[in-house]
């Protein structure tokens, strides 16, 4: 068993987290000065901002503009004590580690977010990864570039033409706005290449619905198919990936060569279900109650794309930081309450702040209420927006200047290819 009163009495009410995103770092924040011990578990080092996750794969950011160390967030909160380790269950009041640790708790939040879905066909992981972490990131990052570069010596019109097929699979903000930096990153890259006319690329984004961005308005649906469409992106609706091989996709019962295939069209929860011994929804999220906590069991919260909670409207809350971050403060709240033995909150309610998806340079849309905006005006809003929630001044002046510099020079900032360790990726060029 493990426990950790290095700051702090053995005494104190023990709140453990698990996970360091928008959820789990919101609730550590806001329980600062409540007079509990936190001990805030996460199997990577760093809270990323998956927002903009899109553009270190898309060459535009650099990962450190967009990820800070947990250590660093919480050097001065006394109270929190970080650990590294991935869990691997939850029983009789403990967190259990991979390294054989327990790390016992009081009060548990799980906030443990996402996963890739590939509808019951994950070995399709392997060649179509998806974008939900900086490895995800600059694995894609690495086959885009890689792609241009293989295209570049070869000789084979068909085999040169697969090189420069891309395939998006899923029309959600992810797809739409890889698809629409890819189209534009082929564009920038025309002059750097003397065999090969990248502009030429085949940008192919497969939404199995009728149309782009789901959860907009139809209007704003149908300006970005028009935006996509004029920076040459192919469009398919109505058709679904049913393979996905090293050397391409199954589209509706038709073979499209292509060597870069990135997934965009569903994810999962985490396994904190099975963690609970509880049976999850269609995605494994957690059903909780009206406070955020799991039936039975009111020492325990799950929030984030972890949780299944319908609280907006009726309707179930969607998986964006946002809502998250509500969340964490929400379940920071009721701890608070509890701990000084006060009447909690009532009810969890989320308050929709809107949705935003960028197309492309001077392109957005977004919606607000009966609020739509798109065009140059929302792609200001959203570029806004974005900097805002940056944490830490650095990184907010870092990406505002990358922006500046790839609108006014028409360059990216961050065109490295890097490689990963031999055998784990196939895309790596042979020494």
């Amino acid at each position: 068993m493990t426990d950790h009163p290095k700051n702090g009495s053995t005494a104190a009410h023990h709140v453990v987290v698990i996970g360091a995103g928008f959820g789990g770092l919101q609730t550590v924040r806001s329980l600062k000065g409540a007079g509990v011990r936190i001990t805030l578990i996460d199997q990577r080092n760093h809270h990323l901002f998956q927002p903009l996750l899109y553009q270190v794969a898309t060459t535009i950011l650099s990962p450190s503009e967009i990820a800070w160390p947990v250590r660093d967030l919480m050097e001065h909160r006394h109270d929190v004590t970080t650990l590294l380790g991935t869990v691997t269950g939850i029983r009789d009041g403990q967190v259990l580690l991979s390294e054989g640790e327990a790390v016992p708790y009081d009060t548990l939040v799980i906030a443990t977010g996402s996963r890739h879905s590939y509808f019951g066909n994950d070995q399709w992981s392997e060649f179509a990864p998806g974008l939900k972490s900086l490895e995800d990131a600059t694995l894609i990052r690495r086959r885009i570039l890689l792609a241009f570069e293989h295209a570049e010596r070869e000789a084979d019109r068909a085999r040169r033409a697969a090189h420069l097929t891309f395939a998006i699979v899923g029309g959600g903000p992810t797809g739409v706005e890889l698809a629409g930096i890819i189209a534009e990153l082929a564009q920038k890259l025309r002059p750097q290449f003397r065999n090969i006319d990248t502009s030429a690329s085949r940008i192919l984004l497969i939404e199995a619905g009728e149309r782009l961005l789901a959860a907009f308005d139809p209007s704003l649906s149908d300006y970005a198919a028009t935006s996509l469409t004029r920076r040459g992106v192919e469009l398919s609706f109505g058709k679904a990936v049913t393979d996905c091989r090293d050397d391409g996709i199954l589209l509706g019962g038709e073979f499209l060569p292509c060597q870069t295939r990135i997934w965009a069209a569903g994810v999962a929860a985490s396994p904190a279900a099975d963690w609970l011994g509880l049976k999850g929804d269609r995605a494994g999220r957690v059903p909780v109650q009206n406070d955020l906590t799991v039936e039975g069991h009111p020492e325990i919260f799950v929030i984030g794309d972890t949780a299944t909670v319908p609280a907006w409207e009726g309707k179930p809350v969607p998986g964006v930081a946002p809502a998250a971050k509500q969340q964490g403060s929400y379940v920071a709240k009721v701890i608070r309450a509890r701990h000084a033995g006060q009447t909690p909150p009532p009810d969890f309610t989320y308050r929709h702040l809107g949705d935003l998806a960028t197309i492309g340079k001077r392109s957005a849309v977004i919606q607000f209420g009966k609020l739509r905006l798109r065009g140059q005006l929302a792609w200001w809003f959203w570029g806004i927006t974005h900097i805002y929630f940056l944490i830490g001044a650095r990184s907010r002046a870092a990406v505002a200047w990358n922006w500046f510099w790839s609108h006014v020079r028409g360059r990216s900032a961050v065109r490295l290819i890097t490689h990963s360790a031999r055998g784990t990726d196939k895309d790596h060029i042979s020494e």
